[in-house]
């Protein structure tokens, strides 16, 4: 009974996302490519049109700072974020930087330099711990959606 009612909700949460992705369009001029996912807690500091860019399939999770005015200099400098990549919970994406297609940046990561593609990047500062990996849709990992399917089933 619990389960059935949650998932009646779960068309209301994807409204409200969906609501939520065209404000930041319209009103921030963020860039969404198809399929993205985004937390309702995730913030945007954008100070220009177009200062974020994010690519198809991408999933950015919880609590994530997107900045991109330089406090120092006081420059604004755009965010690319690529294709089918995955921004863990609690990570600061800096200005300036860009994240390549298909990489996944650990939670609570603070991200200052560009991110190679197909690559995994954890810490503070973030670094790369693993290249040439396979992700799939939202930046899960290859291996990762098989072991899920078979182990609800």
């Amino acid at each position: 009974m619990a389960l059935r009612s949650l998932n009646q909700l779960r068309t209301f949460r994807n409204t409200l996302i969906l609501l939520r992705n065209r404000w930041l369009t319209s009103r921030m001029g963020i860039v969404f490519g198809q399929g993205v996912s985004i937390s309702l807690s995730a913030r945007f500091r954008s100070n220009q049109r177009g200062d974020i860019v994010v690519g198809d399939d991408t999933l950015i999770a919880f609590k994530t700072l997107f900045l991109t005015r330089d406090h120092r200099s006081g420059d604004v400098k755009p965010i690319r974020i690529g294709s089918r990549c995955f921004i863990g919970g609690g990570s600061t994406i800096l200005p300036g930087v860009s994240i390549g297609d298909e990489c996944i940046v650990g939670g609570g990561s603070v991200v200052f330099t560009d991110v190679p593609a197909r690559s995994i990047v954890v810490g503070n500062p973030a670094r790369v711990l693993r290249g040439d990996i396979e992700v799939g849709r939202l930046g899960r990992l290859k291996g990762a959606d098989e072991n899920t399917r078979v182990m609800y089933r």
